[in-house]
């Protein structure tokens, strides 16, 4: 008799050859997750609206919200793209139970969030909220390397519905969106500055400020700013992680009005958003405003400031601005609260809103200029110990913009508005001022050893400029200023302290590869012709084929080999597998292979022999990477009364890893 061998796939996790080829690559499956969420007593679908892709507490999460018509059980369903078969989800999509409540009664109808949790880098992801039989659109986003370089862009103000049209704000919205985005596709999270809208809880507004897929398919990163906290609209629309809703972080009864204060950690940088509507003691007395927010900061970067290189604060009440709201009285209390604090606890970059013009502050050390020899528009700037770069956005829909205010002789440091020496039309806090009334955005990028900030035109003089196309005044020239022309641009190269700090670049290790070949040359296992034992029956013996196992998986997860044999035939002659049994054992050690127990044939006793799949050998979870080389001494006994042939059976083997 003769005995071959091949293999046939089976399990989630194997390596398959064919007889006299070579080991095809290992191939993975990988579940995200299963189940669906049935909404549960719905008379008619829910109407799915103002969806909008908001940042998680980090690189590896995001946060979805939306408006739902009807009170019902909804989620987010989530996939990688490439699993996606003509626009279907898979069956193992994953699902992320929303949570939520019953809007105000100008906002109608009921708002839902859910964090999707778990992404990985370097993939595409689509997703859809709803319900099983009544779900939105798709839409999608992509993740990126989650260590390292990245871009963000900063907007400042839409505030839609400012101008007093609605549709030309959102227009020039829009296309700042489209123009920041189009040039610079791989950014990872758009920042807001605050003011998303002009009025709290007008919904057509809201409307107006989501209507961009964009906002669905890019991380936004809420901010509130005074025309956002009067009303529950902005965290209906906008639920942002790690938030602290305590009095004590809002501008009134949080009840009736949006606030709070929050933190995430993307890749290098630590993020602190504030709300900077509330400035003074609540009325219940407790700690607030401006006190509230040190300890909040004070605390969040003693946490958490070792879990990044970089610390950048966000708010809406730009302390060191250009344009009217420089001197207002509010920001002059913050001007002597914050700095000092901030310099103690190393932030890097403080990022503004509210004035509707763009500033960038000289580097900032205890409400001071740190460095009176900074040049004014400096194009690189080397902060020291406590040192601070603070920027302003201008508006980034045109709805509004404010123009730049002169010094007065109140002083050069703390709470002053006096005249830089250097250049006496600015401030003394600013290197750079500036507003040409058109729209700008600020990108940041994110580099090992500097962050390098910009602010880009992204529009001109012409439509959509709706502050402009209503009459204001504009400077722009479309030649020599056009979109993504650069207004200002400055690196800051943080400070390291006395020592000398080493960096190093660590890749993403190879995440190895488990399989299996032949050892050597996949020929015939030929078990010769079989002898009559005691006029009772037939027996053969030989050995497999060595099989060679590797495993360089850094996971160091479980494996095991384990086959079974078909019948054996000659032409329309037959005996079952039954008959053949083996006995394992490891001939090169490695990989953490143990053999298996032994399986007898079946002709002693009446059992299933390799008919049926049984164990080579097989590894524990955490077991060292390496290889193996594996053997069995096959034991084929059959009845006499077999018939004369010359029988061949396929040995099927099979690997299985988690």
């Amino acid at each position: 008799m003769r005995f071959s061998t091949s293999t046939q796939a089976s399990g989630s996790v194997r390596r398959r050859l064919a007889v006299g080829v070579t080991a095809t690559a290992l191939g993975l499956v990988t579940a995200l997750g299963s189940g669906l969420t049935t909404a549960a007593g719905a008379a008619e679908p829910s109407t799915l609206t103002g969806i909008i892709l908001g940042v998680g507490a980090n690189e590896t999460q995001r946060i979805v919200s939306w408006y739902s018509s009807a009170d019902t059980a909804q989620s987010v369903q989530l996939a990688p793209t490439a699993s996606l078969v003509n626009g279907e989800f898979p069956a193992n999509a994953a699902t992320f139970a929303a949570m939520g409540g019953a809007n105000i009664a100008s906002s109608g109808g009921f708002n839902r969030h859910a964090t999707i949790t778990g992404l990985q880098e370097h993939t595409a992801y689509s997703y859809r909220v709803g319900t099983e039989g009544n779900w939105s659109p798709t839409y999608a986003f992509k993740t990126q390397d989650f260590e390292g370089d990245y871009d963000f862009l900063f907007f400042g103000d839409p505030q839609i519905g400012s101008s007093g049209d609605v549709a030309k704000d959102q227009a020039g919205w829009l296309d700042t969106l489209d123009v920041s985005l189009a040039a610079n596709p791989n950014a990872e999270l758009l920042v807001s500055g605050g003011d998303q809208v002009e009025t709290a809880n007008t919904e057509s507004q809201w409307n107006a400020f989501l209507a961009s897929d964009k906002l669905r398919q890019y991380p936004w990163a809420a901010t509130i700013g005074n025309h956002d906290v009067g009303g529950k609209a902005y965290e209906q629309h906008l639920f942002t992680p790690n938030t602290d809703r305590s009095t004590s972080y809002y501008n009134g009864d949080p009840s009736t009005r949006s606030g709070g204060d929050y933190w995430y950690i993307y890749k290098d940088v630590l993020f602190i958003d504030l709300n900077s509507n509330s400035y003074s003691n609540p009325a219940d007395g407790s700690l607030g405003g401006d006190a509230a927010h040190i300890a909040y900061v004070t605390d969040v970067i003693n946490k958490h400031g070792s879990e990044a290189k970089y610390t950048a604060l966000v708010y809406h009440h730009a302390i060191y601005s250009p344009a009217s709201h420089a001197k207002d009285g509010d920001n002059k209390v913050r001007r002597v609260d914050f700095p000092t604090v901030f310099s103690k606890l190393g932030v890097d970059l403080v990022l503004q809103g509210h004035d509707h013009s763009y500033s960038r502050s000289y580097e900032i050390k205890n409400g001071e200029k740190a460095n009176p020899a900074e040049q004014p528009g400096a194009a690189d700037v080397y902060p020291g110990p406590g040192g601070v770069i603070y920027v302003t956005a201008n508006s980034a829909s045109g709805s509004k913009y404010y123009d730049i205010t002169k010094p007065d002789s109140s002083g050069t440091s703390g709470a002053g508005n006096g005249a830089d020496p250097l250049n006496p039309d600015n401030y003394w806090y600013n290197s750079v001022e500036n507003q040409e009334h058109v729209r700008t955005y600020v990108k940041v990028q994110v580099r090992a050893d500097k962050l390098v900030v910009e602010n880009v035109r992204s529009g001109t003089c012409a439509a959509p400029n709706s502050e402009v196309e209503h009459g204001d005044w504009c400077n722009n020239t479309t030649e020599g200023q056009p979109v993504g022309s650069i207004v200002d641009k400055v690196t800051v190269h943080p400070y390291h302290a006395d020592g000398q700090q080493l960096q190093v670049n660590v890749p993403s290790p190879a995440p190895g590869e488990f399989g299996w070949t032949i050892d050597g040359y996949n020929g015939l296992v030929d078990l010769g012709t079989a002898q009559e034992r005691d006029g009772a029956y037939f027996e053969a013996t030989g050995k497999i084929n060595p099989i060679l196992v590797s495993d360089s998986r850094r996971s160091l997860a479980p494996w095991s080999i384990s086959a079974s044999v078909g019948d054996f035939r000659d032409a329309d002659k037959t005996f079952p597998g039954s008959y053949l049994g083996w006995t394992p054992y490891v001939l090169d050690a490695g990989a953490g292979a143990q053999a298996s127990g032994a399986v007898p044939s079946g002709y002693d006793d009446q059992g299933a022999g390799l008919s049926i799949s049984r164990g080579l050998a097989a590894a524990e979870q955490g077991h060292p990477r390496g290889s193996a080389k594996l053997g069995a001494d096959l034991d084929l006994k059959i009845p006499d009364s077999v018939d004369k042939g010359s029988y061949r059976a396929t040995l099927t083997i099979t690997a299985l890893s988690s």
